[in-house]
């Protein structure tokens, strides 16, 4: 049986869905579509594909224990964790994980997913994945390509080459079968690919998808790993020298595999497709018709959403009267539209959008200027998670900050001081096992203690359930970077 090792990209900052996806927590660990994260339905999607082996996942450093977590969650047990210091685009980040797959000397075929998309057919997914199988083992580079639902130009696209023969249907769509040697014919259409184009303008989108030739670039592809690593050698020898030389001197962190950032950071950043797919005679596409999505925009989620009759997707606790075509996604407050159409409303504990739906590309410009004036809101947000659980800052002043902090059941914090500060602790509910220099002691709800300015302290929950208490800060220094560790189950230096 073929051996199918997942890739999983989770380097990216989703700032197009700002101000719920920001780069402390993006859109592959929200909930957007369902229960799950649009990490965790990467993987569950793929429940049920034969010969499928543990992810090989590539994550940006910081994300590190939400990567780890969420997948705990959902049972996947990931062969490696590879961290990247840097984004360097996706070309790099799939030659680690390709060079990572031969470390053992096998050879499978990788499957390579961006983790925030969203497929409705799940099992025509899987039944994609095993038609390109025959042409990733003999040798082809197959991108799943989508059929295009209309002149969309925020996609890039794929002209398959199109020689004449019998119709084939993956998901329902008709597209006509491949013929030739260089990538030979499956049972469901992989195509050899004529040529990657860029995003075109609203005219040339027409033209693309009434040919029938044209399929949005979806960014997954299937192939085996010494058929990526040869050609990029050949296409972008740079990246590949790179990508050996940081793992190589790559060092294992708990769970994870640390890229050397010195090396990593030396390296060339592209994508995929400018540095092989578009150059290599091995690119083959397959097109699929599953309910594909990036989730790239607000708009975007707004047409895959449950709407009412009048078009309107909310989420959370929202009102809306006389609205058509809006996307309304509440917080902890309520949110109220009034005779509105077209329009997104999305609110955050820190920050509130509201655009017009078909500005919404525009979104990134904001998250600029808010990056330009140095405004914590582009990158952070108010609730800030952490290994052991999480914590929310809901009120602060001069001299003083009120944190909401929840520590996860068996976590712990690491056994610290701060310089500036000194803390009050109120248990609210759970409980916590707390160390204050020489003294261990139990705290339950309704239950309080002191840690004075200087006093090494540590904070664990030894229960089953969350531990949530209010945390009073008080001191001439508030800020994060007052935080010296003695101790720490993550192996971490800084936050």
């Amino acid at each position: 049986m073929t051996v199918i090792v997942p890739v999983l990209l989770s380097g990216g900052s989703g700032t197009r869905l700002w101000p719920l996806s920001r780069e402390t927590h993006p859109k592959q660990f929200q909930p957007l579509v369902g229960e799950k994260s649009l990490l965790q339905a990467t993987w569950e999607r793929l429940d049920g594909l034969a010969g499928l082996a543990p992810p090989i996942v590539v994550a940006n450093e910081e994300h590190r224990f939400m990567v780890a977590e969420q997948l705990r969650r959902v049972g996947a047990v990931p062969s490696a964790i590879v961290l990247e210091p840097v984004g360097r685009n996706t070309a790099p980040a799939i030659a680690v994980a390709a060079l990572q797959a031969r470390a053992g000397g096998d050879d499978p075929l990788l499957l390579v997913l961006p983790s925030d998309h969203v497929i409705a057919d799940p099992e025509g997914f899987r039944v994609a994945v095993q038609a390109a199988c025959d042409a990733g083992t003999q040798g082809a580079l197959v991108t799943f390509g989508i059929v295009p639902t209309g002149p969309e130009t925020g996609y890039g696209y794929i002209k398959a080459a199109t020689p004449e023969g019998h119709a084939v249907s993956v998901g329902g769509t008709s597209v006509p079968k491949a013929f030739g040697t260089e990538v030979p014919p499956t049972k469901v259409g992989v195509m050899p690919v004529e040529a990657f184009v860029e995003k075109p303008d609203k005219a040339t989108a027409e033209a693309y998808v009434a040919s029938g030739d044209y399929f949005w670039n979806s960014g997954m592809f299937l192939f085996r790993a010494s058929t990526y690593l040869a050609e990029l050698e050949k296409q972008a020898p740079a990246i590949l020298a790179a990508a050996r030389e940081s793992l190589a001197k790559a060092q294992r962190d708990v769970d994870f595999l640390r890229l050397d950032r010195e090396a990593f950071e030396a390296c060339p950043g592209d994508s995929i497709d400018y540095a092989v797919m578009e150059k290599t005679d091995k690119a083959a596409v397959l097109p699929i018709d599953l309910g594909w999505n990036d989730v790239g925009s607000w708009s975007a989620l707004w047409e895959i959403a449950d709407q009412d009759p009048d078009g309107n997707a909310h989420h959370g606790d929202v009102m809306a009267l006389d609205c058509r075509n809006t996307l309304a996604w509440g917080g902890r407050r309520l949110v109220t539209l009034l005779g509105l159409d077209d329009v997104i409303v999305v609110d955050t504990d820190d920050a509130l959008l509201v655009a017009a739906r078909d500005q919404v590309q525009q979104v990134k410009d904001i998250v600029a200027r808010l990056k330009a004036e140095g405004r914590p809101q582009a990158s952070i947000h108010r609730k800030v998670y952490r290994p052991w659980g999480s914590y929310d800052g809901i009120d602060g002043g001069e001299r003083f900050q009120v944190k909401r902090i929840v520590v996860n059941p068996g976590a712990a914090l690491s056994l610290q001081m701060h310089h500036h500060r000194a803390e009050h602790w109120i248990v609210v509910s759970g409980s916590a096992r707390v160390t204050c220099d020489d003294k261990v002691f139990l705290l339950t709800e309704n239950q309080s203690t002191y840690i004075p300015l200087g006093s090494k302290h540590r904070l664990e929950n030894p229960g089953k359930v969350p531990t949530e208490l209010i945390e009073v800060q008080s001191g001439s220094y508030l800020g994060e970077d007052d935080i010296v560790r003695f101790e720490d189950v993550y192996g971490r230096q800084k936050d």
